[in-house]
């Protein structure tokens, strides 16, 4: 795609980033706090991947889809936390138009695919529950493969789509993103196009793609739940409880702050005071995933101490 085409004649062609804070000074302090959290996001998920692809009894379709989780988590951290990073050192804080619109693509995409992840490990943990004795046989490699590809092709065309309607639209100034990133409620509102049909697309076709898996998640949890509650044995209540709680607690963290941020009026949509909710699931939730399902996983913990101690 030509530049010309990204910027569609419009007379902004850079942004500037307001960041964490309105104060145009090198932020030393968050700088140091915001690399300690990107250095253990990424250490905690190549851990993850390493431990997973390492230990042939976790060769699971849990765990494939737990070791894709964290790749997702590793890819969506690294899409906001550099150029946040950097723009936290310096007096002017700026990105390229192309380079905002590839910044966001890349969000979309992994921030879609982290719903879908989600969604799949919601199905694989009911195949899991309501049908043991058949479960590697209906997640089997093939179908593991497949959900994964199929969700990446999605999620792709899914962000192409959007970042190709934002990239033709105009944008005259101002141009302060009141963000740490390009997304696209700060973006929509530098917009001097008329965006009212955009707003619609977001809230049909956008909410469609985010509320599916959401849907498909909570579904599958009732299933779940129902049959755990009819389970006689309490060792096996609580065994299933325990596989499941971690999932619930990723799943009610990323799908809370994505709603909020994108899914409101646009009245009650202030930019300027949505920077922590943005923070939550752009950079804690990649942060927190590692220890929400690893540091409660007895196997993965009995796979790190091999490792550890070879």
């Amino acid at each position: 795609m030509e530049a010309s085409s990204w910027r569609n004649e419009s007379s902004v062609s850079v942004f500037l980033i307001v960041g964490l804070s309105e104060t145009a000074d090198p932020q030393i302090p968050l700088f140091l706090v915001f690399l300690a959290v990107y250095l253990i996001t990424v250490v905690g998920n190549i851990v993850i991947l390493s431990v997973i692809s390492s230990d042939q009894r976790l060769h699971t379709p849990m765990f494939f889809f737990l070791g894709n989780l964290s790749f997702v988590d590793l890819c969506f951290s690294s899409v906001t936390a550099p150029l946040m990073l950097a723009n936290l050192l310096r007096d002017r804080k700026t990105i390229t138009f192309k380079g905002c619109m590839s910044q966001m693509f890349f969000l979309f995409c992994t921030a879609t695919m982290e719903c879908f992840v989600l969604a799949v490990m919601a199905y694989d943990r009911l195949v899991a529950i309501s049908n043991p004795l058949r479960y590697l046989q209906v997640m089997n490699k093939k179908t593991c493969v497949g959900l994964i590809m199929s969700s990446w092709i999605f999620t792709s065309l899914h962000s192409l789509l959007h970042v190709c309607i934002v990239s033709s639209m105009n944008f005259c100034g101002p141009n302060m993103i009141h963000e740490h990133f390009c997304d696209l409620p700060p973006l929509l509102a530098l917009s001097c196009s008329d965006t009212s049909k955009y707003d619609l697309l977001v809230f049909t076709e956008g909410f469609l793609v985010a509320m599916s898996p959401f849907v498909f998640i909570v579904a599958s949890y009732c299933r779940i739940l129902k049959i755990v509650l009819m389970m006689r044995s309490s060792c096996r209540r609580y065994q299933a409880f325990s596989t499941c709680s971690s999932h619930v607690t990723s799943v009610t963290l990323f799908f809370g702050t994505v709603f909020f941020a994108y899914f409101r009026p646009r009245s009650s949509n202030l930019v300027e005071n949505d920077r922590s909710v943005s923070v939550v699931y752009s950079i804690l939730t990649p942060l927190l995933n590692p220890f929400i399902y690893s540091l409660r996983n007895k196997q993965v913990k009995e796979s790190l101490k091999k490792i550890l101690l070879m």
